[in-house]
């Protein structure tokens, strides 16, 4: 396959219009293709983060782009991540590393360094692969954020790529969306928009014909593909938790949705099981019955503990072991079982102690050095494999972690309660292991015939996305054969 571009962005009208999605596919039909391509997003804000190879952490929807280009995920493919711990600072995350704590005006100021740091990134992968696919970020519309821009317009002005601006119509307002989008750009910026993804539509494509004539009359751009809204994919969500499903199963689970939950991918296997019926108790609600209690990994330990205390779920969790039932804790969710989380150098906020549930012996250390690594093992519990990765800051010590959770590398990880209802652990991804989720969910309670392959079902809704943008890539290769011609 010739494909003409050497970098290519997608930029979106809003967040959640598609741009992640969108990246994957092509980067799917490419590396079909025979392309080397390679995804890209120069800044990224999430909670959801993946390990890579050489020892970084990248945001998950960059770690899915490359499965999709057949690549190992590396750190030059998102150089820039911000990972929020309050409502107005994040942690820095330059080429996979903890660089600082900033709130967002001191952020705005160091976008100029941050700026380095991603061309450095684009112009490795330039020299590594045919095509760089790029991401932006949220929309190139929003105009306080213009001045420093490294993740849209700023960043494509400065390599001089061509944009292709998605819109999702499934909210609404999809030509309001592209039209208002395009009279927040600068010419230059316009100019190198080639045209316009409309994403998730349903129904009649022929009673949205006149609507996109329209639109190409009123911006002299064309309409590159409509695709269709596509049910049922399971892929690694960037940010936000999705709607809650339907109940199915028997078998219930339940997460305090934290305000700084950090990679609820973990939940993404007990979602997709026939007997599981897991539920994401968000604030306000009323703690339901279950069999197992799940506490989330978090970016702020000690705030979501507060925030724990505040919903009621101390007693609740206190009830639900009274009467026989199972509670995990997953990283930060882990360092919540123990007696005291204690932040001397003010990681995750001010310094200073928080008493924890007091469920497990344990105590718990914030650290400056960040833990970020891809593991192995098996179950102390259960002959069972397990793999999954760390991603966190703080030691644990104590008593609890002489019954372990796992044992990776021939080393003791996690804990285990003496009663055998309470587990906890610091690695992340541990239900997408087949033969570690079972295991999981026969010691919480549930012997189950089913199994959930998450790796099969991610693989099956990437080739379900890059066939429904095949017209996309088509459109693509046929506008720069016009120019051509032109």
């Amino acid at each position: 396959m010739n494909f003409p571009y050497s970098t290519l962005m997608v930029q979106g009208t809003t967040s959640d219009a598609g741009k992640s999605t969108v990246v994957a596919a092509l980067c799917r039909l490419l590396k079909r293709g025979g392309v080397r391509v390679a995804p890209f997003k120069p800044q990224n804000m999430a909670l959801n983060s993946a390990v890579t190879a050489d020892g970084g952490e990248i945001g998950r929807a960059q770690a899915l782009q490359a499965i999709a280009a057949g690549l190992a995920p590396h750190t030059d493919m998102n150089p820039v991540l911000l990972k929020p711990s309050s409502d107005v600072g994040a942690q820095v995350i330059i080429h996979g590393k903890v660089r600082a704590e900033m709130n967002a005006r001191d952020y705005h100021q160091y976008k100029t360094i941050a700026m380095r740091a991603v061309l450095e990134s684009h112009q490795r992968l330039l020299a590594q692969y045919d095509s760089i696919v790029v991401e932006g970020a949220g929309s190139p519309a929003e105009i306080n954020l213009r001045e420093r821009d490294i993740a849209n317009m700023g960043f494509a002005e400065e390599v001089d790529c061509p944009v292709i601006l998605v819109a999702d119509i499934d909210r609404g307002g999809v030509f309001a969306h592209i039209v208002g989008t395009l009279s927040c750009l600068s010419e230059s910026e316009r100019n190198r928009t080639i045209g316009f993804v409309i994403n998730r539509f349903r129904g009649d494509i022929s009673l949205l014909q006149p609507g996109l004539e329209w639109l190409e009359q009123q911006t002299g751009k064309p309409v590159l593909a409509v695709l269709p809204y596509l049910h049922g994919l399971f892929l690694d969500a960037e940010d936000a938790v999705q709607p809650v499903q339907a109940s199915r199963g028997a078998f219930r689970v339940a997460v305090p949705s934290l305000p700084r939950m950090s990679n609820h991918t973990d939940f993404d296997a007990l979602r997709a099981h026939p007997d599981v019926d897991l539920r994401f108790v968000r604030q306000g609600e009323a703690i339901p019955p279950a069999d197992l209690i799940i506490l989330p990994g978090s970016k702020n330990t000690r705030g979501d503990l507060e925030w724990l205390r505040a919903q009621g779920w101390p007693a609740a969790i206190d009830k639900h072991l009274r009467y026989g039932g199972k509670v995990i804790g997953i990283c930060g969710g882990f360092q919540m079982l123990g007696r005291s989380v204690t932040d001397p150098h003010g990681v995750e906020g001010a310094p200073g102690v928080s008493p924890a549930l007091g469920l497990l012996d344990m105590d718990t250390e914030m650290t400056l050095d960040k833990r970020l690594v891809q593991v192995s093992g098996e179950c102390a519990f259960a002959e069972a494999t397990v793999s999954g990765y760390e991603i966190h800051m703080g030691t644990s010590s104590g008593a609890a972690l002489e019954l372990p959770a796992f044992r990776i590398d021939g080393r003791p990880e996690g804990a285990r309660s003496a009663d055998g209802q309470i587990l906890g652990t610091y690695l992340h991804g541990l239900f997408d292991t087949p033969q570690a989720s079972a295991a999981l969910l026969r010691w919480a309670g549930l012997h189950s015939e089913h199994s959930v392959d998450t790796a099969q079902l991610r693989e099956e809704s990437l080739e379900r996305i890059a066939d429904a943008a095949q017209p996309l890539l088509d459109a693509l290769i046929a506008l720069t054969v016009e120019d051509k011609a032109a």
